[in-house]
Protein backbone atom coordinates (compact mmCIF):
# COMPACT_ATOMS: atom_id res chain seq x y z
CA UNK A 1 0.00 0.00 0.00
CA UNK A 2 1.27 3.42 -0.72
CA UNK A 3 2.12 6.24 2.25
CA UNK A 4 2.93 9.10 2.90
CA UNK A 5 4.75 11.37 5.76
CA UNK A 6 1.56 12.76 6.87
CA UNK A 7 -0.16 9.64 6.76
CA UNK A 8 1.90 9.34 10.10
CA UNK A 9 0.72 12.43 11.25
CA UNK A 10 -3.17 11.38 10.85
CA UNK A 11 -2.44 8.45 12.31
CA UNK A 12 -0.86 10.17 15.56
CA UNK A 13 -4.28 11.94 15.63
CA UNK A 14 -5.42 8.75 15.84
CA UNK A 15 -3.61 7.26 18.56
CA UNK A 16 -4.11 10.74 20.45
CA UNK A 17 -7.72 9.92 20.17
CA UNK A 18 -7.57 6.95 22.18
CA UNK A 19 -6.90 7.32 25.70
CA UNK A 20 -8.96 10.48 26.45
CA UNK A 21 -11.99 8.08 24.94
CA UNK A 22 -10.95 5.16 27.50
CA UNK A 23 -10.64 7.80 30.60
CA UNK A 24 -14.04 8.13 29.86
CA UNK A 25 -14.96 4.95 31.24
CA UNK A 26 -12.21 3.98 33.29
CA UNK A 27 -10.37 6.12 35.74
CA UNK A 28 -7.24 7.26 37.10
CA UNK A 29 -5.06 5.42 34.03
CA UNK A 30 -2.74 8.76 33.93
CA UNK A 31 -1.53 6.94 37.18
CA UNK A 32 0.08 3.59 35.90
CA UNK A 33 1.51 2.24 32.78
CA UNK A 34 0.69 -0.29 29.95
CA UNK A 35 1.93 -3.35 29.37
CA UNK A 36 1.65 -3.46 25.70
CA UNK A 37 3.36 -6.34 23.48
CA UNK A 38 4.45 -4.22 20.34
CA UNK A 39 6.87 -5.55 18.07
CA UNK A 40 8.28 -5.14 14.11
CA UNK A 41 8.62 -6.78 11.63
CA UNK A 42 11.33 -7.12 8.69
CA UNK A 43 11.28 -5.45 5.94
CA UNK A 44 12.23 -5.03 2.31
CA UNK A 45 12.88 -2.60 -0.85
CA UNK A 46 11.21 -2.69 -3.91
CA UNK A 47 13.66 -3.03 -7.01
CA UNK A 48 12.54 1.48 -7.23
CA UNK A 49 14.52 1.60 -3.86
CA UNK A 50 11.14 2.26 -1.95
CA UNK A 51 11.30 0.62 2.00
CA UNK A 52 8.40 -2.02 2.10
CA UNK A 53 7.17 -3.00 5.46
CA UNK A 54 3.98 -3.62 7.74
CA UNK A 55 2.22 -0.48 8.80
CA UNK A 56 3.12 -1.17 12.53
CA UNK A 57 6.76 -1.59 12.01
CA UNK A 58 6.64 1.62 9.76
CA UNK A 59 5.14 3.67 12.84
CA UNK A 60 7.12 2.39 15.12
CA UNK A 61 10.40 2.87 13.57
CA UNK A 62 8.90 6.52 12.98
CA UNK A 63 9.58 9.61 15.07
CA UNK A 64 6.27 9.98 15.92
CA UNK A 65 6.52 7.00 18.19
CA UNK A 66 10.70 6.86 19.12
CA UNK A 67 10.44 10.62 20.09
CA UNK A 68 7.18 10.62 21.45
CA UNK A 69 6.74 13.40 23.82
CA UNK A 70 6.63 11.95 27.66
CA UNK A 71 2.44 11.62 27.94
CA UNK A 72 1.09 9.72 30.71
CA UNK A 73 -1.19 7.84 28.06
CA UNK A 74 1.61 6.37 26.46
CA UNK A 75 3.54 5.49 28.99
CA UNK A 76 4.71 1.63 28.61
CA UNK A 77 6.31 -0.70 30.25
CA UNK A 78 8.38 -1.64 27.24
CA UNK A 79 11.35 0.61 26.46
CA UNK A 80 11.45 1.48 22.88
CA UNK A 81 14.51 -0.68 22.51
CA UNK A 82 12.32 -3.52 22.95
CA UNK A 83 9.84 -3.34 20.96
CA UNK A 84 12.47 -2.11 18.04
CA UNK A 85 14.12 -5.63 18.07
CA UNK A 86 14.00 -7.10 15.29
CA UNK A 87 14.53 -10.76 16.98
CA UNK A 88 10.94 -11.87 18.15
CA UNK A 89 12.33 -13.60 20.59
CA UNK A 90 14.43 -11.19 22.46
CA UNK A 91 11.73 -8.73 21.67
CA UNK A 92 9.13 -10.88 23.47
CA UNK A 93 11.43 -11.90 26.50
CA UNK A 94 12.21 -8.59 27.33
CA UNK A 95 9.27 -7.03 27.11
CA UNK A 96 7.86 -9.43 29.03
CA UNK A 97 10.74 -9.60 31.99
CA UNK A 98 10.05 -5.39 31.68
CA UNK A 99 6.55 -6.12 32.43
CA UNK A 100 6.84 -8.28 35.54
CA UNK A 101 9.44 -5.85 37.24
CA UNK A 102 6.98 -2.94 36.84
CA UNK A 103 3.71 -5.51 38.25
CA UNK A 104 2.24 -3.10 40.41
CA UNK A 105 2.32 -0.02 38.00
CA UNK A 106 0.23 -1.73 35.55
CA UNK A 107 -2.92 -0.43 34.96
CA UNK A 108 -3.85 -2.28 31.47
CA UNK A 109 -2.04 -5.17 29.08
CA UNK A 110 -2.58 -5.79 25.56
CA UNK A 111 -1.25 -6.18 21.92
CA UNK A 112 -2.43 -5.74 18.27
CA UNK A 113 -4.34 -8.48 18.04
CA UNK A 114 -5.71 -11.27 20.73
CA UNK A 115 -3.76 -13.59 19.20
CA UNK A 116 -0.48 -11.73 20.15
CA UNK A 117 -1.55 -11.72 23.46
CA UNK A 118 -2.49 -14.88 24.24
CA UNK A 119 1.01 -15.81 22.94
CA UNK A 120 2.76 -13.83 25.54
CA UNK A 121 1.32 -15.57 27.82
CA UNK A 122 2.23 -19.06 26.68
CA UNK A 123 5.77 -17.27 26.49
CA UNK A 124 5.45 -16.61 29.97
CA UNK A 125 4.38 -20.14 30.55
CA UNK A 126 7.33 -21.91 29.05
CA UNK A 127 10.35 -18.95 30.37
CA UNK A 128 9.13 -18.10 33.92
CA UNK A 129 11.80 -19.82 35.54
CA UNK A 130 14.87 -17.84 33.33
CA UNK A 131 12.78 -14.33 33.53
CA UNK A 132 12.40 -15.33 37.57
CA UNK A 133 15.95 -15.89 37.76
CA UNK A 134 16.53 -12.57 35.47
CA UNK A 135 14.21 -10.87 38.47
CA UNK A 136 16.20 -12.25 41.61
CA UNK A 137 19.77 -11.48 40.49
CA UNK A 138 19.11 -8.18 38.36
CA UNK A 139 20.72 -9.65 35.34
CA UNK A 140 19.26 -10.61 31.93
CA UNK A 141 19.87 -13.91 30.10
CA UNK A 142 22.97 -14.33 28.03
CA UNK A 143 20.32 -15.52 25.09
CA UNK A 144 19.53 -11.83 25.52
CA UNK A 145 22.41 -10.75 23.02
CA UNK A 146 21.16 -6.59 21.51
CA UNK A 147 23.47 -4.40 23.45
CA UNK A 148 20.76 -2.10 23.01
CA UNK A 149 18.26 -4.01 24.48
CA UNK A 150 20.16 -5.20 27.13
CA UNK A 151 20.96 -1.60 28.33
CA UNK A 152 17.63 -0.34 27.75
CA UNK A 153 16.29 -3.59 30.40
CA UNK A 154 18.99 -2.71 32.98
CA UNK A 155 17.70 0.60 33.72
CA UNK A 156 14.34 -0.99 34.88
CA UNK A 157 16.16 -4.57 36.31
CA UNK A 158 17.46 -4.47 39.62
CA UNK A 159 17.58 -7.67 42.11
CA UNK A 160 14.03 -8.32 43.67
CA UNK A 161 14.04 -11.93 45.08
CA UNK A 162 10.90 -11.04 47.19
CA UNK A 163 9.43 -10.04 43.32
CA UNK A 164 10.86 -13.78 41.86
CA UNK A 165 9.32 -15.52 44.88
CA UNK A 166 6.11 -14.12 43.84
CA UNK A 167 5.91 -14.29 40.36
CA UNK A 168 7.44 -17.93 40.91
CA UNK A 169 4.49 -19.01 43.31
CA UNK A 170 2.17 -18.11 41.15
CA UNK A 171 3.44 -19.55 37.68
CA UNK A 172 3.89 -22.86 39.82
CA UNK A 173 0.31 -23.10 40.66
CA UNK A 174 -1.27 -25.79 38.65
CA UNK A 175 -4.14 -23.41 37.01
CA UNK A 176 -2.74 -20.64 35.20
CA UNK A 177 -6.75 -19.11 35.16
CA UNK A 178 -6.77 -15.63 35.82
CA UNK A 179 -2.99 -15.01 35.91
CA UNK A 180 -3.63 -11.49 34.27
CA UNK A 181 -4.54 -10.09 37.53
CA UNK A 182 -2.77 -12.54 40.12
CA UNK A 183 0.52 -11.23 38.28
CA UNK A 184 -0.79 -7.38 37.71
CA UNK A 185 -2.83 -6.87 39.85
CA UNK A 186 -3.71 -3.62 39.39
CA UNK A 187 -4.92 -4.07 35.79
CA UNK A 188 -8.37 -3.10 34.84
CA UNK A 189 -8.61 -4.48 31.16
CA UNK A 190 -6.87 -6.24 28.03
CA UNK A 191 -6.57 -4.09 24.79
CA UNK A 192 -6.17 -6.27 21.86
CA UNK A 193 -8.48 -6.50 18.72
CA UNK A 194 -11.60 -9.49 19.15
CA UNK A 195 -13.68 -8.62 16.70
CA UNK A 196 -13.65 -10.44 13.28
CA UNK A 197 -12.05 -13.73 13.27
CA UNK A 198 -10.01 -12.55 16.37
CA UNK A 199 -13.35 -13.32 18.50
CA UNK A 200 -12.36 -16.98 18.64
CA UNK A 201 -9.77 -16.13 21.31
CA UNK A 202 -12.34 -14.54 23.58
CA UNK A 203 -12.95 -17.64 26.04
CA UNK A 204 -9.32 -17.87 26.34
CA UNK A 205 -8.59 -14.30 27.19
CA UNK A 206 -11.55 -14.79 29.44
CA UNK A 207 -9.67 -17.81 30.80
CA UNK A 208 -6.31 -16.02 31.83
CA UNK A 209 -7.49 -12.53 32.54
CA UNK A 210 -10.18 -13.75 35.39
CA UNK A 211 -13.20 -12.10 32.96
CA UNK A 212 -11.54 -8.46 32.67
CA UNK A 213 -12.99 -6.10 29.91
CA UNK A 214 -11.95 -6.62 26.14
CA UNK A 215 -11.60 -3.41 25.33
CA UNK A 216 -11.11 -3.11 21.36
CA UNK A 217 -10.77 0.98 21.08
CA UNK A 218 -9.57 1.69 17.26
CA UNK A 219 -10.83 -0.02 13.42
CA UNK A 220 -7.64 0.49 11.25
CA UNK A 221 -5.83 -1.63 8.42
CA UNK A 222 -2.60 -0.99 5.93
CA UNK A 223 -4.66 1.06 3.41
CA UNK A 224 -5.99 3.51 6.51
CA UNK A 225 -6.83 4.51 9.89
CA UNK A 226 -10.56 4.47 9.87
CA UNK A 227 -12.25 5.47 13.28
CA UNK A 228 -12.26 5.02 17.01
CA UNK A 229 -15.06 2.86 19.48
CA UNK A 230 -17.01 5.28 21.21
CA UNK A 231 -18.41 2.77 23.64
CA UNK A 232 -14.70 0.88 24.67
CA UNK A 233 -16.00 -1.33 27.61
CA UNK A 234 -19.25 -2.86 25.61
CA UNK A 235 -19.36 -6.32 24.76
CA UNK A 236 -16.88 -7.74 22.23
CA UNK A 237 -20.00 -8.55 20.31
CA UNK A 238 -21.40 -4.76 20.22
CA UNK A 239 -18.38 -2.71 19.38
CA UNK A 240 -18.89 -0.27 17.05
CA UNK A 241 -17.12 2.48 15.46
CA UNK A 242 -17.25 5.87 14.26
CA UNK A 243 -15.44 6.97 11.25
CA UNK A 244 -13.55 9.84 11.64
CA UNK A 245 -13.59 11.59 8.18
CA UNK A 246 -10.66 13.10 8.32
CA UNK A 247 -8.66 10.18 7.28
CA UNK A 248 -9.70 9.39 3.98
CA UNK A 249 -13.03 9.68 1.55
CA UNK A 250 -14.93 7.02 2.90
CA UNK A 251 -17.74 5.38 0.26
CA UNK A 252 -20.11 2.19 0.70
CA UNK A 253 -21.28 -0.61 -1.17
CA UNK A 254 -24.46 -2.29 -0.76
CA UNK A 255 -23.92 -5.98 -0.23
CA UNK A 256 -26.49 -9.31 0.24
CA UNK A 257 -26.23 -12.12 1.46
CA UNK A 258 -26.11 -15.14 -1.65
CA UNK A 259 -29.41 -17.45 -1.38
CA UNK A 260 -29.18 -20.41 1.06
CA UNK A 261 -25.79 -19.35 2.37
CA UNK A 262 -24.29 -17.08 4.62
CA UNK A 263 -21.05 -15.63 2.61
CA UNK A 264 -21.24 -12.35 1.11
CA UNK A 265 -21.68 -11.54 -2.41
CA UNK A 266 -18.70 -9.04 -3.52
CA UNK A 267 -16.78 -9.10 -6.57
CA UNK A 268 -13.46 -7.79 -7.16
CA UNK A 269 -13.01 -4.63 -8.91
CA UNK A 270 -16.02 -1.73 -9.67
CA UNK A 271 -17.99 -1.83 -12.18
CA UNK A 272 -19.93 1.11 -13.79
CA UNK A 273 -23.18 0.12 -11.66
CA UNK A 274 -21.62 -0.47 -8.83
CA UNK A 275 -19.81 3.41 -8.86
CA UNK A 276 -23.22 4.57 -9.62
CA UNK A 277 -24.41 2.33 -6.27
CA UNK A 278 -21.55 4.15 -3.92
CA UNK A 279 -23.27 5.59 -1.33
CA UNK A 280 -21.61 8.73 0.83
CA UNK A 281 -21.25 8.75 5.12
CA UNK A 282 -24.01 10.69 5.35
CA UNK A 283 -26.24 8.60 3.44
CA UNK A 284 -25.92 5.03 5.18
CA UNK A 285 -29.17 3.40 6.56
CA UNK A 286 -29.18 1.95 9.87
CA UNK A 287 -29.52 -1.54 9.56
CA UNK A 288 -27.91 -1.81 6.02
CA UNK A 289 -24.36 -3.83 5.37
CA UNK A 290 -21.78 -2.46 3.33
CA UNK A 291 -18.44 -2.84 1.50
CA UNK A 292 -16.33 0.07 2.33
CA UNK A 293 -14.34 1.74 -0.05
CA UNK A 294 -11.93 4.72 0.55
CA UNK A 295 -9.92 7.33 -1.70
CA UNK A 296 -6.57 7.93 0.45
CA UNK A 297 -4.83 10.92 0.90
CA UNK A 298 -1.52 8.58 -0.03
CA UNK A 299 -3.19 7.36 -3.64
CA UNK A 300 -5.33 5.06 -3.68
CA UNK A 301 -8.98 5.42 -5.49
CA UNK A 302 -12.37 3.89 -4.62
CA UNK A 303 -10.25 0.93 -3.02
CA UNK A 304 -11.92 -2.01 -1.59
CA UNK A 305 -10.88 -2.96 1.59
CA UNK A 306 -12.71 -6.27 1.93
CA UNK A 307 -14.35 -5.56 5.02
CA UNK A 308 -18.61 -5.32 5.46
CA UNK A 309 -19.61 -3.26 7.79
CA UNK A 310 -23.08 -2.98 9.26
CA UNK A 311 -24.32 0.47 10.47
CA UNK A 312 -25.21 0.21 14.29
CA UNK A 313 -26.37 3.85 15.08
CA UNK A 314 -25.40 6.64 15.25
CA UNK A 315 -23.52 9.22 17.90
CA UNK A 316 -25.38 12.74 16.82
CA UNK A 317 -25.28 12.65 13.03
CA UNK A 318 -22.33 10.17 12.89
CA UNK A 319 -22.74 6.67 11.57
CA UNK A 320 -21.32 3.72 13.92
CA UNK A 321 -20.85 0.45 12.25
CA UNK A 322 -19.93 -3.04 13.81
CA UNK A 323 -17.46 -5.00 11.98
CA UNK A 324 -19.29 -7.94 10.20
CA UNK A 325 -16.64 -10.22 8.27
CA UNK A 326 -13.83 -9.91 5.99
CA UNK A 327 -14.93 -10.32 2.64
CA UNK A 328 -14.02 -14.04 1.03
CA UNK A 329 -11.41 -14.74 4.07
CA UNK A 330 -12.02 -18.61 5.18
CA UNK A 331 -8.88 -19.12 6.93
CA UNK A 332 -7.42 -16.71 9.61
CA UNK A 333 -5.12 -17.29 12.99
CA UNK A 334 -3.31 -14.31 13.48
CA UNK A 335 -2.19 -11.74 10.73
CA UNK A 336 -2.97 -13.97 7.95
CA UNK A 337 -5.96 -14.19 6.09
CA UNK A 338 -6.40 -17.24 3.38
CA UNK A 339 -8.98 -17.10 0.96
CA UNK A 340 -11.13 -19.83 -0.57
CA UNK A 341 -9.30 -19.06 -4.41
CA UNK A 342 -5.56 -19.29 -2.14
CA UNK A 343 -6.61 -22.39 -0.81
CA UNK A 344 -8.10 -24.26 -3.11
CA UNK A 345 -4.91 -23.54 -5.53
CA UNK A 346 -2.59 -25.09 -2.56
CA UNK A 347 -4.92 -27.69 -2.17
CA UNK A 348 -4.54 -28.76 -6.08
CA UNK A 349 -0.76 -28.25 -5.84
CA UNK A 350 -0.82 -30.49 -2.83
CA UNK A 351 -2.86 -33.26 -4.44
CA UNK A 352 -0.14 -33.92 -6.99
CA UNK A 353 1.72 -36.24 -4.30
CA UNK A 354 -0.95 -38.64 -4.31
CA UNK A 355 -0.95 -39.33 -7.71
CA UNK A 356 2.09 -41.95 -8.07
CA UNK A 357 -0.28 -44.05 -5.64
CA UNK A 358 -3.40 -44.00 -7.51
CA UNK A 359 -5.43 -41.95 -5.16
CA UNK A 360 -7.46 -38.45 -5.79
CA UNK A 361 -8.91 -36.03 -3.31
CA UNK A 362 -12.74 -36.62 -3.42
CA UNK A 363 -13.80 -33.37 -0.78
CA UNK A 364 -11.61 -31.47 1.81
CA UNK A 365 -12.77 -28.91 4.53
CA UNK A 366 -10.45 -26.56 6.56
CA UNK A 367 -10.67 -25.26 10.14
CA UNK A 368 -8.13 -22.71 11.75
CA UNK A 369 -7.79 -24.32 15.20
CA UNK A 370 -7.23 -22.25 17.79
CA UNK A 371 -6.64 -24.13 21.07
CA UNK A 372 -3.64 -24.45 20.66
CA UNK A 373 -0.72 -21.79 20.64
CA UNK A 374 0.18 -20.73 18.19
CA UNK A 375 -2.66 -21.28 16.35
CA UNK A 376 -2.96 -24.20 13.30
CA UNK A 377 -4.85 -24.60 10.12
CA UNK A 378 -6.54 -28.19 9.99
CA UNK A 379 -7.21 -29.56 6.79
CA UNK A 380 -9.70 -32.81 6.24
CA UNK A 381 -9.47 -34.83 3.45
CA UNK A 382 -11.50 -37.36 1.96
CA UNK A 383 -9.67 -39.53 -0.67
CA UNK A 384 -10.38 -41.59 -2.94
CA UNK A 385 -7.97 -44.92 -2.92
CA UNK A 386 -7.54 -46.79 -6.11
CA UNK A 387 -4.04 -47.96 -6.18
CA UNK A 388 -2.65 -51.02 -3.65
CA UNK A 389 0.52 -49.30 -2.90
CA UNK A 390 0.07 -47.77 0.79
CA UNK A 391 0.38 -44.43 1.06
CA UNK A 392 3.54 -43.55 3.08
CA UNK A 393 3.33 -40.95 6.25
CA UNK A 394 6.42 -39.18 4.50
CA UNK A 395 4.02 -38.26 1.22
CA UNK A 396 0.67 -36.95 3.51
CA UNK A 397 3.52 -34.60 5.15
CA UNK A 398 4.95 -33.68 1.77
CA UNK A 399 1.15 -32.47 0.99
CA UNK A 400 1.04 -30.66 4.40
CA UNK A 401 4.38 -28.79 3.49
CA UNK A 402 3.30 -27.88 -0.04
CA UNK A 403 0.25 -26.49 1.33
CA UNK A 404 2.18 -24.54 3.12
CA UNK A 405 4.72 -23.47 0.45
CA UNK A 406 1.61 -22.08 -1.75
CA UNK A 407 -0.10 -20.07 0.71
CA UNK A 408 0.63 -16.49 0.92
CA UNK A 409 3.97 -14.72 2.26
CA UNK A 410 1.82 -13.17 5.48
CA UNK A 411 0.91 -16.79 6.20
CA UNK A 412 4.98 -18.17 5.93
CA UNK A 413 6.21 -14.93 7.85
CA UNK A 414 3.75 -16.06 10.37
CA UNK A 415 5.44 -19.49 10.59
CA UNK A 416 8.76 -18.88 9.90
CA UNK A 417 9.84 -15.24 11.27
CA UNK A 418 6.47 -14.53 13.70
CA UNK A 419 5.88 -18.35 14.95
CA UNK A 420 2.40 -16.83 15.31
CA UNK A 421 1.18 -19.92 13.08
CA UNK A 422 1.97 -23.42 14.30
CA UNK A 423 2.57 -26.49 11.62
CA UNK A 424 -0.62 -27.33 9.13
CA UNK A 425 -2.27 -30.72 10.11
CA UNK A 426 -3.89 -32.75 7.56
CA UNK A 427 -6.60 -35.35 8.85
CA UNK A 428 -7.64 -38.19 6.77
CA UNK A 429 -11.58 -38.87 7.24
CA UNK A 430 -13.10 -41.79 6.65
CA UNK A 431 -15.04 -42.69 3.27
CA UNK A 432 -18.29 -41.12 3.31
CA UNK A 433 -17.31 -38.69 6.13
CA UNK A 434 -18.51 -35.63 3.47
CA UNK A 435 -22.04 -37.50 2.86
CA UNK A 436 -22.45 -37.43 6.13
CA UNK A 437 -21.65 -33.65 6.56
CA UNK A 438 -24.12 -32.84 3.80
CA UNK A 439 -26.88 -35.07 5.77
CA UNK A 440 -26.18 -33.05 8.83
CA UNK A 441 -26.58 -29.71 7.09
CA UNK A 442 -29.60 -30.77 5.31
CA UNK A 443 -30.92 -32.16 9.08
CA UNK A 444 -30.48 -28.64 10.14
CA UNK A 445 -32.52 -27.04 7.15
CA UNK A 446 -29.94 -26.24 4.75
CA UNK A 447 -31.53 -27.22 0.75
CA UNK A 448 -30.32 -30.22 -0.97
CA UNK A 449 -30.23 -28.13 -4.42
CA UNK A 450 -27.76 -25.40 -3.27
CA UNK A 451 -25.77 -27.23 -0.72
CA UNK A 452 -21.89 -26.71 -0.94
CA UNK A 453 -19.54 -28.50 0.73
CA UNK A 454 -17.88 -25.36 2.73
CA UNK A 455 -14.76 -24.81 2.23
CA UNK A 456 -14.15 -23.65 6.09
CA UNK A 457 -16.18 -24.97 9.01
CA UNK A 458 -16.47 -23.37 12.53
CA UNK A 459 -19.37 -24.82 14.10
CA UNK A 460 -18.42 -26.95 16.71
CA UNK A 461 -20.68 -30.38 16.29
CA UNK A 462 -19.70 -30.04 12.45
CA UNK A 463 -16.09 -30.44 13.76
CA UNK A 464 -16.93 -32.90 16.19
CA UNK A 465 -18.54 -34.91 13.14
CA UNK A 466 -14.79 -34.83 11.45
CA UNK A 467 -13.11 -35.77 14.37
CA UNK A 468 -15.09 -38.62 15.13
CA UNK A 469 -13.94 -40.81 11.62
CA UNK A 470 -10.60 -39.37 11.59
CA UNK A 471 -8.09 -41.87 10.56
CA UNK A 472 -4.61 -40.50 10.84
CA UNK A 473 -3.35 -36.86 10.89
CA UNK A 474 -0.06 -35.53 9.94
CA UNK A 475 2.01 -32.18 9.90
CA UNK A 476 4.27 -30.07 8.30
CA UNK A 477 7.71 -31.39 8.99
CA UNK A 478 9.42 -27.99 8.97
CA UNK A 479 8.59 -24.33 8.09
CA UNK A 480 8.18 -23.01 4.56
CA UNK A 481 9.97 -21.07 2.73
CA UNK A 482 9.62 -17.38 3.34
CA UNK A 483 12.14 -14.55 2.64
CA UNK A 484 11.26 -10.53 3.37
CA UNK A 485 9.73 -8.85 0.55
CA UNK A 486 7.58 -9.68 -3.00
CA UNK A 487 8.54 -13.02 -4.79
CA UNK A 488 8.92 -10.08 -8.11
CA UNK A 489 11.15 -8.01 -6.32
CA UNK A 490 13.12 -10.65 -4.89
CA UNK A 491 13.71 -12.16 -8.77
CA UNK A 492 14.53 -9.28 -10.19
CA UNK A 493 17.24 -8.30 -7.23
Amino acid sequence: MPTIEEELERRSLLYSLLMPVMSQSVQGLEKGKGMYFLFIKSEAKTPGGLVARPVLTSYYKSSHFRERPYDPYTNYTSPNETILCPDSYQSMYSQMLCGLVQNKEVLRVGAVFASGFIRAIRFLEKHWTLLCRDIRTGTIDPQITDPSVREAVMRVLKPDPKLADFVEGECRKESWQGIITRLWPNTKYVDVIVTGTMSQYIPTLDYYSNGLPLVCTMYASSECYFGVNLNPLCKPSEVSYTLIPTMAYFEFLPVHRNNGTNSISVPKSLNDKEQQDLVDLVDVKLGQEYELVVTTYAGLYRYRVGDVLRVAGFKNKAPQFNFVCRKNVVLSIDSDKTDEVELQAAVKNAVNHLMPFGATLTEYTSYADTTTIPGHYVLYWELSLKGSTPIPPSVFEDCCLTLEESLNSVYRQGRVSDKSIGPLEMKIVESGTFDKLMDYAISLGASINQYKTPRCVKFAPIIELLNSRVVSNYFSPKCPKWIPGHKQWCNKN
